[in-house]
C-alpha cells in the first residue's frame, strides 16, 4: 500500500467536501463555458479566421471546426480515461486542465486570417481538438475522484457535475447580454469576443493550483492497477458499457435538444430570437438549481426510484408538450416547455454520474465512464440537432423533436431495468 493510501487510512489527509467539489467541478466548468461561448461568439470568430464572401460559409466553417471537437472526444475518453486507471485521478486531471487551458490561450490571443492567413484557421481547429481532446477524459475521472472520495454522499457530490454545466451556461449568457451592452459592434467583432476566453484562462489556473494539492482517493490506491484498462473493458466489461451508455441517452439528448431550442423557435415556429434566448437562459437557472438539489434528494428516496419518476414523467409527458407547444405557439408556450424539458433533465441527471460510477469497478471506473459518457454525447447529443431537422423535414410536423426524445426515453428505460437486474 503507498504512503499516500496509508495516511488516507489513518484520517490525516482526506479533503474538505467543498475542496474536492471544487478541485473537481472547475474543470467540468471551464469545458462547458468554453463549448458554450464558441457557440455564442461564432459570428465573430468566422469572420475572424474563416473570412469568405458568403457569411452563411463562414459561419458553417466556424461550427465545422466546434463540431470537430466532439469527434475526438471519444480518444480522449480511451487515453484520459485509461491514464487515470494506471496512474491515478489527480495525474489525469491535472492534464486535462492544462490541455484546456492551451486550447483556450490559442483561442484567445491567435491573430485572425487577415495576418496568418490559412494558418490562422488551421490552428483554431487544432485548439479545438485540443478541448475536445482534453474534455474526453474530464467527466470520468473527476466524478471517479468524487465518488472514491465521499462515496456515503456520492449522489449529492457526482450531481455538482452537471450543475456546474448549467453556471457555465449562464455565466457564459451574462457575457454574451453584458459585452453586446457595453461595447459597439466593432469593438465586439475587433477585440471583445477575446475577452470570455481570456476570463477562462483565469479560471484555469485557480483550478490547476487546487488539483496539485488533493490526494488521490484511498480505493483508487488500494485497487489493482490493470495494464490495459481500455482492453479490459471492451472484453469482459463490454455489457457494463452498454448499460452506461443507455443511462446517458436521454440526458444527453434532452441537453442538446435545449441547444436546439433556438434554431427550432425560429426556423420552425417563428418565434423572435429574444423569446428562445430567454428560455434558454431559464432552463439553466433551473439546471443550476434543481440538480443539487435532485442530489440530496437521491440520498433520501433512493437514486433508482428517482430515476424511475423521471423517466415515466417524461414518456407521457414530452411528446404532447412538444404537440402542444406547435399548436399554440407563443414565447410563454416555449418558456414552458423548456423549463419542463429542463427540470425533468434535471432530476435525471442529478443520479446518473454515481449511478455510472457505480456500474463500473475502480479499477476501470475512470475509463468505463469516460468512453460511455462520450459515445452517448457523441452519437446521441450531438448529433440531436441534426436528426430533429430531418425528422421535421420528413414528416413536416414542428414536434417531431419530440419523436427523437420517446425513442430516447425508451433506449434509457431498457438499461434502467437492465442495471436494476444487475444490481439484484
Amino acid at each position: 500500500m503507498s504512503t499516500q493510501a496509508r495516511e488516507m487510512e489513518q484520517g490525516g489527509t482526506r479533503p474538505s467536501l467543498y475542496k474536492t467539489l471544487f478541485a473537481t467541478c472547475i474543470g467540468n466548468a471551464l469545458e462547458w463555458f468554453d463549448i458554450a461561448v464558441y457557440g455564442f461568439f461564432a459570428s465573430y470568430i468566422a469572420h475572424v479566421f474563416f473570412p469568405t464572401a458568403n457569411p452563411t460559409v463562414s459561419l458553417l466553417l466556424a461550427f465545422g471546426s466546434f463540431g470537430v471537437a466532439f469527434l475526438i472526444r471519444p480518444l480522449g475518453a480511451i487515453v484520459l480515461g485509461a491514464y487515470a486507471d494506471k496512474h491515478g485521478r489527480k495525474a489525469s486531471l491535472l492534464l486535462s486542465i492544462n490541455l484546456m487551458m492551451l486550447g483556450g490561450a490559442m483561442i484567445t490571443f491567435m491573430p485572425g486570417y487577415a495576418t496568418l492567413g490559412v494558418v490562422a484557421p488551421l490552428l483554431i481547429l487544432v485548439a479545438r481538438l485540443i478541448q475536445g481532446f482534453s474534455a474526453g477524459g474530464e467527466f470520468g475521472s473527476s466524478t471517479a475522484f468524487l465518488v472514491e472520495h465521499f462515496p456515503e454522499r456520492k449522489a449529492f457530490i457526482a450531481s455538482w457535475q452537471f450543475a456546474t454545466q448549467g453556471a457555465s451556461t449562464l455565466l457564459a449568457s451574462a457575457f454574451g447580454l453584458g459585452l453586446a451592452q457595453w461595447l459597439t459592434a466593432e469593438q465586439l467583432q475587433e477585440w471583445g469576443w477575446r475577452i470570455p476566453f481570456a476570463f477562462g484562462l483565469l479560471i484555469g489556473p485557480v483550478g490547476l493550483w487546487i488539483r496539485r494539492h488533493v490526494h488521490e482517493p484511498a480505493a483508487y490506491a488500494q485497487a489493482e492497477k490493470p495494464a490495459h484498462p481500455v482492453k479490459l473493458l471492451l472484453g469482459a466489461q463490454k455489457r457494463l458499457v452498454l448499460l452506461a451508455i443507455g443511462l446517458m441517452v436521454v440526458s444527453t439528448a434532452i441537453n442538446y435538444m435545449l441547444n436546439y431550442v433556438p434554431t427550432w423557435a425560429t426556423k420552425s415556429l417563428g418565434l423572435p430570437p429574444s423569446s428562445a434566448y430567454s428560455a434558454t437562459l431559464l432552463a439553466g437557472v433551473i439546471l443550476t438549481v434543481v440538480t443539487p438539489i435532485g442530489g440530496l434528494l437521491a440520498e433520501r428516496v433512493g437514486r433508482v426510484k428517482l430515476l424511475w419518476v423521471a423517466l415515466v414523467l417524461m414518456a407521457f409527458t414530452l411528446l404532447p408538450a412538444f404537440w402542444l407547444t406547435s399548436l399554440n405557439v407563443t414565447p410563454l408556450s416555449l418558456a414552458l416547455l423548456v423549463g419542463w424539458m429542463a427540470l425533468l433533465k434535471s432530476i435525471y441527471f442529478s443520479t446518473i454520474p454515481s449511478l455510472m460510477a457505480d456500474i463500473f469497478p475502480v479499477s476501470t471506473r475512470a475509463s468505463g465512464m469516460s468512453i460511455s459518457y462520450n459515445v452517448a454525447v457523441t452519437v446521441f447529443g450531438g448529433f440531436a440537432p441534426f436528426i430533429c431537422t430531418l425528422l421535421i423535414g420528413a414528416t413536416g410536423s414542428h414536434f417531431a423533436p419530440g419523436l427523437y426524445l420517446m425513442v430516447t426515453v425508451f433506449l434509457s428505460v431498457m438499461a434502467l431495468w437492465q442495471a436494476q437486474k444487475q444490481h439484484r
